[in-house]
């Protein structure tokens, strides 16, 4: 063990009140001597793959990253970090051969597997808990809100760009009457939603968004733009205006960063989100320029960091469960997820991500449009 190593990652933490191997809930308690010149050397890919092979434990995970980032402590600067910063500046990390590495990686785990820590229509994104502690009735909350945001009748057809398990166009359909046409390049994902708006006016494809063709009164994009890549924002938003009427309205639902970075999270990318980024109001704005006016921008980020707490909750309490349906998910990605999900939730809680709802109408439309919370 490296001596002065391990006195730089105690004065790291003690700067967030983190002591090592202290008893309060968000201490680090360590039962491994490598973690401290692993983290020293790897940063934040040696701190998640420390937790993952055991080397520390702490009570209240979340609370922990609550307060590494609320103090803003940085990951000691490293090769895998600069590596990765080098690679999205000298390369675009999402073209379609990179968004499938995303949805083989993530989304393509098994839809059962989902199923037991999400809520009845399936989002994997923040809920909305306005006036409810229920996790159900948020979710329904969730895409209520979306509803009216896009102001959906029966006589809309609606794209569902990112559509996921199908949860959004099934409560569209049955909610509003209107015409709902998703698309995501994850199959295992299409193939869950087909069953799931069975019998409803649902039309479910797999296809990248770069082959979006023909017009739609109106547009929903949820938790997608984040694998979509800052090099890739232009181009995403104008396949999105010339898709829509003059009249028409996009729904942009993203985690946002403070940040304008150019590259992933050093553990997210390797085992999580591989070649994803969360964009910045710098990104959107930018790009968006000379083609969409903003008419609303609701940030909910509190309900984010409360619903991935809950994921958690849930993801443990049918851990039994899942840990059946397939050898991969053993003791390592049990820790591995239990990590990203209250990582995040420390992270959002922190205000270190947010949780956006942006409403956008063409520019070259006059519009009375009126903000719903």
């Amino acid at each position: 063990m490296n001596v002065k190593g391990k006195a730089a990652i105690e004065r790291l933490f003690a700067k967030a009140n983190v002591r090592i191997n202290g008893n309060r809930d968000w201490d680090v308690r360590v039962s491994d001597n490598r973690f401290y010149d692993r983290v020293f050397s790897q940063g934040s890919l040696g701190l998640g793959e420390s937790y993952m092979d055991g080397w520390w434990e702490c009570r209240r995970l979340e609370q922990l990253f609550y307060k590494l980032l609320h103090t803003d402590v940085k990951a000691p600067f490293n090769w895998e970090t600069i590596q990765i910063i080098f690679r999205s500046i000298l390369s675009n990390m999402q073209t379609r051969m990179g968004s499938q590495e995303i949805a083989d990686t993530h989304y393509n785990l098994s839809s059962e597997f989902y199923s037991l820590f999400l809520g009845p229509y399936n989002q994997y994104t923040s809920l909305y808990y306005r006036n409810t502690q229920n996790y159900e009735k948020a979710e329904e909350a969730r895409l209520d809100l979306i509803c009216r945001k896009l102001n959906l009748t029966k006589k809309d057809h609606v794209l569902d760009i990112g559509c996921g398990w199908g949860g959004f166009a099934r409560y569209a359909a049955e909610h509003t009457g209107s015409k709902v046409t998703g698309i995501s390049i994850a199959k295992e994902q299409i193939t869950y939603a087909k069953n799931f708006t069975k019998k409803l006016p649902v039309t479910l494809k797999v296809q990248d968004y770069r082959d979006i063709k023909g017009k739609y009164s109106k547009i929903f994009s949820g938790g997608m733009i984040e694998h979509v890549g800052y090099k890739n924002y232009r181009n995403y938003f104008e396949i999105i205006w010339n898709a829509l009427p003059d009249d028409g309205i996009f729904v942009l639902d993203t985690l946002g960063g403070h940040e304008t970075g150019t590259g992933p999270e050093p553990w997210i990318h390797k085992y999580i989100f591989p070649n994803s980024m969360i964009p910045s109001a710098r990104h959107i704005t930018k790009a968006i320029d000379g083609l969409f006016i903003i008419e609303d921008w609701h940030n909910f980020g509190d309900d984010y960091a409360k619903t991935t707490f809950n994921w958690s909750q849930r993801f443990k309490k049918n851990w039994s469960t899942i840990k059946k349906i397939s050898p991969r998910f053993n003791k390592r990605f049990y820790r591995m997820w239990n990590y990203y999900l209250l990582s995040f939730s420390g992270a959002l809680k922190a205000r270190k991500l947010y949780q956006w709802q942006i409403v956008f109408n063409k520019k070259t439309f006059p519009s009375n449009y009126l903000s719903v919370r």
